[in-house]
C-alpha cells in the first residue's frame, strides 16, 4: 500500500487527519489498506457535494463505486462494523441517520 497524502482527500473535513483515521481503525480492529482509504475518500466526497447525506443514498453511491469489486457484499467484507457507519467515522464524518440501530448494531 502507497502512503496517502492529503492533497488525496481534497474533500476532507478540515479537522481530519491520516493519524485520527489509523486511531479510529485501529481500536476497531482494521488493518488499514487502499480499498479502506478509497472508501473514506469516496465518502468525504460524496458528503461534500450534498447537505444531508441520507443512508440509502450514500449505501447506493457506494454500491456503484465498488461495483466491480462485490459492492455492499464487498464493503461488509472491509468494514465489518457497517461501511456507511463505520467508513463515516473512519473518514471524520457524522454518520447518517439510520446507519447505526441500537438494539441490532450496524445496519449499512
Amino acid at each position: 500500500m502507497k502512503m496517502a497524502s492529503r492533497t488525496d482527500f481534497p474533500y476532507a473535513p478540515s479537522d481530519w487527519d491520516f493519524n485520527t483515521a489509523k486511531a479510529v481503525a485501529s481500536k476497531e480492529f482494521i488493518s488499514l489498506e487502499d480499498d479502506h482509504w478509497e472508501l473514506m475518500r469516496c465518502l468525504q466526497e460524496y458528503y461534500s457535494k450534498t447537505d444531508f447525506p441520507r443512508l440509502r443514498q450514500v449505501t447506493d453511491a457506494l454500491d456503484e463505486h465498488f461495483h466491480h469489486k462485490g459492492g455492499m457484499k464487498y464493503l461488509h467484507q472491509l468494514m465489518p462494523m457497517g461501511p456507511v457507519a463505520q467508513g463515516c467515522r473512519l473518514a471524520g464524518l457524522k454518520v447518517p441517520a439510520g446507519s447505526v440501530d441500537p438494539s441490532f448494531g450496524s445496519a449499512a
